[in-house]
């Protein structure tokens, strides 16, 4: 419960807070470009199965994977403040499904060794 409650508030809330401390003259387009990059989970629909509650997101799905990661990092730098908020909304993105990742690995130690993260399970 705690979990599934951290999760959605870090991908919905936290994104309208994040849109309120940097783009306050915009915060409410920032906020819905934000929310539109869990679209980015659209990757998922590439994978057999499509859900796996033992299978860490971050460096399995492509648009999850550290070249895409990199990709958004540069975005980040573009000096057009739409790609920019679309990119931070990408990046607080992977850090949210890091964290569901670390849980997961966490709670499953057997998740470890499948995992593209397994290099986390030592510092668990």
């Amino acid at each position: 419960m705690v979990q599934a409650f951290f999760h959605y508030s870090m991908h919905f809330l936290v994104p309208g807070l994040l849109a309120w401390t940097f783009f306050r003259p915009m915060w409410l387009r920032a906020w819905f470009l934000m929310v539109l990059t869990m679209l980015v989970d659209l990757d998922h629909l590439l994978s057999t199965p499509v859900f796996d509650p033992e299978r860490c997101s971050i460096g399995f799905h492509p648009l999850h994977t550290l070249p895409a990661i990199i990709g958004y990092v540069v975005l980040l730098l573009l000096p057009y403040k739409s790609i920019r908020i679309v990119a931070l909304g990408l990046l607080f993105h992977m850090l949210t499904d890091f964290i569901d990742c670390i849980w997961m690995l966490k709670n499953c130690p057997a998740c470890c060794d499948k995992s593209a993260i397994s290099w986390v399970c030592s510092y668990l």
